[in-house]
């Protein structure tokens, strides 16, 4: 996604918003001409449109709605640029053009970035993994093109890292004349988009054989409850919601008929977490970018800052950083592009880049000094961003104990 003219050593020291300055081993090389055109017309959008809002809404925890219908307008998720017919063939749209344009979300702000994926990611996911073939036939077009919004609702109070076991959201099937209808009761919380939704994929476990289920309920079904949850000091921009289900009635054909345990989930998580790791990815760039182009304009000592030992160290195990986290979902992106999907390679990636991520904004506050913590260099707004990404998708050690079981065939997960 770098400009297609070359970029000079004056604009990278000026932290120019290219990539050849964050993706130092060139990975979106590996994009195609076509690729790179779509994502410079989301590059420019966000530079031009997105960035000079970020500052004030992000200060008042409010999404920038207006945002919202120009991005989906640039036709980004299965841009009709890539898919369509060449030679009588459809082109498919590529995963690591997918993950690119993740990518350059997050490089542009975490929100952003969150937000987009919540129906380009994980609500596609499930659907895509969840939904019979009819189903999908009648509804992925709509997910495509957002006139079905929706979102993926699975985390509850009082479970996260354990919902596979712990899930307490309850699912009733009572039969009746149109083929049966399910009975929702349950809480689920910190549901990103939930307000603005169409639909919730609302996950819950079956009271009759114990397994997990799915279902998209209607966002204003009679017994469902949104709360917004206030005081957050991560995501500001992103409205997450406590959804409160009480005797909330779905019909049978609302639900996703290849999920019938949590296995199936797992399929969906293992699916979505690169994505995830995209992200961290990107919110490293855009940190580091926004640090260099400061330390290149500041002086200190009658000097630049950029011109110090100690400030150039810190850089290098920024850039470092980012491209250790390039390298990993790149390629993690190319073994699922191969129809490849396993638990401990997309915790692994999740694991890491959000590691790396943590240092690498904490480096780019630190380089910034005192003025870090203000929003006026976009360094702060990553650095409290990041530590949502930290956890979300999930957290760092039980992605650990996944990678762990894989190395060892030993389960370290309590029983």
């Amino acid at each position: 996604m770098a400009e297609l003219s070359t970029t000079t050593t004056s604009e990278a020291r000026l932290g120019a918003r290219l990539y050849s300055v964050a993706d130092w081993y060139d990975s979106e090389g590996l994009l195609t001409t076509e690729e790179r055109q779509v994502l410079a017309r989301l590059r420019t959008f966000l530079d031009e449109q997105a960035t000079p809002l970020l500052t004030e809404y992000w200060e008042r925890g409010e999404f920038p709605e207006q945002l919202a219908q120009p991005l989906i307008d640039l036709d980004i998720m299965e841009p009709t640029d890539l898919t369509g017919a060449v030679g009588g063939e459809r082109i498919p749209v590529r995963g690591i053009y997918h993950g690119f344009r993740v990518f350059e979300l997050a490089r542009t702000d975490a929100s952003v970035a969150t937000w987009y994926t919540a129906q380009a990611g994980l609500f596609r996911t499930a659907i895509r993994v969840g939904a019979s073939e009819e189903q999908q036939r009648k509804w992925m077009p709509k997910v495509i093109d957002f006139s079905l919004k929706g979102v993926f609702s699975l985390t509850e109070p009082e479970h996260g890292s354990d919902i596979a076991g712990g899930l307490a959201t309850t699912a009733r099937f009572e039969e009746d004349t149109n083929g049966g209808s399910w009975v929702l009761d349950g809480a689920k919380r910190w549901i990103g988009g939930a307000s603005t939704a169409d639909v919730l994929a609302v996950f819950a476990r079956d009271v009759a054989d114990g397994q997990v289920k799915a279902f998209l309920v209607e966002r204003e079904a009679a017994g469902v409850t949104l709360e917004k949850i206030h005081g957050k000091t991560s995501l500001r921009m992103m409205q997450n919601a406590h959804i409160t289900l009480e005797g909330v009635r779905v019909p049978e054909a609302m639900r996703l008929h290849n999920v019938n345990s949590f296995k199936d989930v797992a399929a969906m998580l293992r699916a979505m977490r690169s994505d995830v790791a995209w992200i961290a990815a990107g919110i490293q760039a855009g940190a580091f970018e926004a640090a260099l182009s400061y330390v290149s304009e500041r002086q200190q000592f009658g000097r630049s800052l950029g011109s110090f030992q100690l400030v150039q160290e810190k850089l290098a195990r920024m850039i470092g950083n980012i491209t250790a986290s390039l390298s990993l979902v790149v390629r993690l992106t190319e073994q699922q592009a191969k129809d490849i999907y396993r638990d401990q390679d997309s915790a692994l990636a999740k694991m890491q880049t959000s590691l790396l991520m943590r240092e690498t904004v904490a480096l780019a506050r630190e380089v910034v000094g005192g003025n870090g913590i203000t929003l006026d260099t976009a360094v702060a707004r990553f650095h409290a961003d990041a530590e949502a990404v930290y956890s979300y998708e999930g957290t760092h050690d039980i992605n650990a104990l996944i990678i762990g079981r894989a190395l060892t065939g030993e389960s370290a997960f309590s029983r």
